[in-house]
């Protein structure tokens, strides 16, 4: 992964738990790096180690810690790094979630080494849709729950993701039904 993914995780640590729980969690992880290039790749354990350690460092599951992520993710590293293709994205959570499969082609413009999950829509309607989540990578179903729910918070529009497939049981990939506004509550 990008190294603007671990810069990401230690941005949400140090934020919200301090420098010294941050590098705690490197030295669990085994992680001796000072600084992540944000446009230079890293092996993808090393990020695994992080989210692991973090749980362990933290007192809390790698679930509620990748949920976070997702949130952090969407909520900062995205509309800071990415902003205007952001808000090209969509002027709502339906129109964003709808146009994300495009997002990723104009991000590996930026990064042209990038390996990123494909999404795909169906059944949208009102105040849901059933979003496909494909990749390579395992672990990461609880991230784009917590990004469904950064987005929501983005438009304002509370959003929830349920799993109703999973990669993880034998699913060919991972679904969620996608949720918002009155039908989230």
């Amino acid at each position: 992964m990008y190294g603007l993914v671990n810069k990401a995780i230690e941005d949400l640590v140090v934020t919200h738990f301090g420098e010294d729980k941050w590098e705690a969690i490197k030295s669990k992880a085994g992680v001796d790096v000072d600084v992540f290039v944000s446009n230079e790749a890293y092996p993808d354990d090393m990020t695994y180690d992080l989210v692991s350690a973090a749980s362990e460092v933290l007192g809390a599951s790698a679930s509620s810690i990748l949920i976070a992520f997702g949130e952090h993710w969407v909520l900062e590293t995205a509309a800071k790094s990415y902003g205007a293709m952001m808000k090209a994205g969509g002027g709502s959570l339906k129109e964003f979630l709808v146009n994300l499969p495009n997002f990723h082609t104009r991000v590996q413009m930026i990064y042209p080494k990038l390996q990123p999950p494909r999404f795909e829509c169906s059944d949208v309607g009102g105040n849901s849709l059933t979003l496909h989540y494909f990749t390579h990578r395992l672990g990461l179903t609880d991230f784009v729950v917590g990004l469904v729910q950064g987005l929501g918070k983005l438009y304002s529009t509370p959003a929830t993701a349920t799993v109703t497939a999973a990669k993880s049981a034998g699913a060919d990939h991972d679904v969620f039904e996608v949720t918002w506004g009155a039908a989230a509550a």
